[in-house]
């Protein structure tokens, strides 16, 4: 049956889902990348579409911005459609000057504030989400076959996209936080207590310090490029 959130029947769902925060990507990839592609929820505007890559059965859900958008998904993919492998392909700002825009980053930990929508479940503990390793080491495989450089750390999943901390900024760039986004924290803690696995990989689409921008024109490409990354690393 379907969720609140999510209108696919049962059996609608890969076992593979790709999670682009924005619903019109996760329709550009769809058409893009995947064989025989069908939309199987649309709830809220939110599209989810599942096809096939090579093969291998895949869908591709959008996730909204936010932790608490993410974690809604991620539950609700997992808990009722039987999703095993959560991917986000998305956005990140770059907060070291040796990386570029357009490069790639693969989260290996996330840092946060403490505030994900997973945080009461730990009281006094500071939990550090982490990805699942073989989807890591075979995203970085693949991510060295493509034009963007890759970097493989931990990045900062921050509750707003405004920020007036650059004191908070500072502190991050010194202790080699890669990037900023807003998602990835959750989406690991959601999948470690679900038992499923879950990677983050992110385009650099602008840059905190030398305050570059992606081109419009080239955002298609390198998204693009992610979206390989992440399903020849889901099929490895």
């Amino acid at each position: 049956m379907p969720t609140p959130h999510i209108s696919a029947q049962k059996g609608d769902i890969a076992e593979t889902v790709l999670m682009p925060g924005d619903p019109r990507r996760a329709r550009w990839a769809a058409e893009t990348y995947l064989d025989d592609a069908v939309l199987v929820s649309d709830v809220r505007g939110m599209y989810g579409y599942t096809g096939y890559y090579k093969g291998n059965r895949v869908s591709i859900h959008g996730s909204g911005m936010g932790m608490p958008s993410i974690s809604i998904y991620a539950n609700e993919l997992i808990t009722e459609y039987g999703a095993k492998t959560l991917i986000r392909i998305g956005s990140a700002g770059a907060m070291q000057e040796n990386i570029k825009v357009r490069d790639v980053l693969i989260a290996m930990t996330t840092t946060t504030l403490g505030t994900t929508p997973s945080a009461g479940f730990f009281k006094e503990v500071n939990y550090a989400p982490c990805a699942d390793y073989g989807l890591l080491e075979a995203a970085v495989k693949a991510a060295r076959t493509k034009e963007p450089a890759v970097h493989v750390g931990n990045i900062y999943s921050s509750d707003v996209f405004y920020s007036e901390r650059p004191d908070l900024d500072e502190v991050m760039q010194r202790h080699g936080i890669l990037g900023v986004e807003m998602e990835a924290a959750e989406l690991y803690t959601v999948c470690a207590r679900l038992g499923a696995r879950a990677l983050a990989i992110m385009t650099v689409s602008d840059h905190l310090l030398t305050h570059e921008a992606l081109p419009s024109e080239d955002r298609e490409r390198s998204f693009g490029d992610m979206v390989e990354i992440a399903l020849e690393a889901a099929f490895a």
